[in-house]
């Protein structure tokens, strides 16, 4: 059993971390709207600054600067980078702006219920009812967002194919959370990270020339610029307090902090001006956590 200062540290580092995921939707989407960089620029610029800065952790942390990734797991390594970062990078900056920052971190918290799903699957445990019904109600909150988002129009609107596109944001990401799980517990956070990176901005680059020729960096407002800085540092630490997390939790548990997310983004977004909150978002909410409560409650008895 893991010793309860462990458990803490596993779960401080989860509520760090998706406290700050919800502050960068806010901050990808200003970027997204202000129209100087587009969304594979952005993608590049964070992934590829990510990556610096884990290798110069890695280089300047004796305990780090030589440990090695075995040649076997490298296969292994590449599928967890596109399920577990450049996927979610990609989905996430091709939608945000056609989708609400609230209606994004809605769907997000889709992950709890998509992690146990797939963990059931893996461990070929077939879920009860509790957590049918609660993946029944998630998903009703998620048609409703569809059914009455499907316009592009102001900061506020989501589009149906915008929302699509993110919600396949946590599927992507939970089978990260479970399949990659016994890898991740055989390294170090930074030695793990700088790989994984370093082949998330591999797959980024090819895609990524033709946006740099469509952003013109030079141009870019002092907000816009300190927004990016923030966003590659946000992203870093993000990432290394994550896979920080996952050696001390069950997939299920890092997933539940997800909630934090559109609680985060929604409370930013009306006190910024930048959306308002609609009865409609506050039933989605309210059918998408009652969902994932009913799919909680299921992990708990079993």
């Amino acid at each position: 059993m893991k010793k309860s200062g462990e458990i803490w540290a596993g779960n401080l580092a989860c509520l760090a971390a998706y406290t700050i995921f919800g502050l960068n939707i806010v901050c990808s989407k200003n970027i997204a709207m202000d129209g100087h960089l587009t969304p594979m620029a952005l993608q590049c610029i964070r992934s590829c600054g990510a990556t610096v800065l884990f290798w110069l952790i890695a280089a300047a942390i004796p305990a780090t600067r030589h440990e090695r990734l075995e040649r076997k797991d490298l296969p292994a390594v590449l599928a967890a980078a596109f399920l577990g970062l450049f996927y979610p990078y990609f989905s996430f900056l091709q939608a945000i702006p056609h989708i609400s920052a609230t209606d994004c971190g809605l769907l997000l918290t889709l992950s709890p219920v998509m992690t146990l799903l797939i963990s059931s699957v893996v461990l070929r445990q077939r879920p009860g009812w509790s957590a049918t019904g609660g993946v029944a109600l998630s998903l009703c909150g998620v048609l409703l967002l569809t059914l009455t988002g499907a316009t592009f129009g102001g900061s506020g609107q989501s589009s149906a194919g915008g929302l699509l596109l993110m919600l396949s944001n946590p599927l992507s990401f939970s089978l990260y959370l479970v399949l990659f799980r016994p890898l991740i517990v055989r390294y170090s956070v930074i030695c793990f990270m700088k790989w994984m990176f370093l082949f998330s901005s591999l797959m980024t680059l090819p895609l990524s020339v033709s946006a740099f020729g469509q952003s013109d960096l030079s141009a870019l407002p002092a907000p816009v610029t300190a927004q990016v800085i923030y966003l590659v540092v946000a992203t870093c630490v993000t990432y290394f307090l994550i896979p920080f997390g996952q050696k001390r939790l069950h997939p299920v548990i890092v997933s539940l902090y997800t909630y934090l997310q559109p609680l985060t983004a929604m409370f930013l977004s009306v006190i910024l001006d930048m959306e308002a909150l609609t009865w409609t978002k506050i039933l989605a909410t309210l059918l998408i956590f009652a969902g994932a409560a009913l799919v909680n409650f299921s992990k708990k008895s079993t």
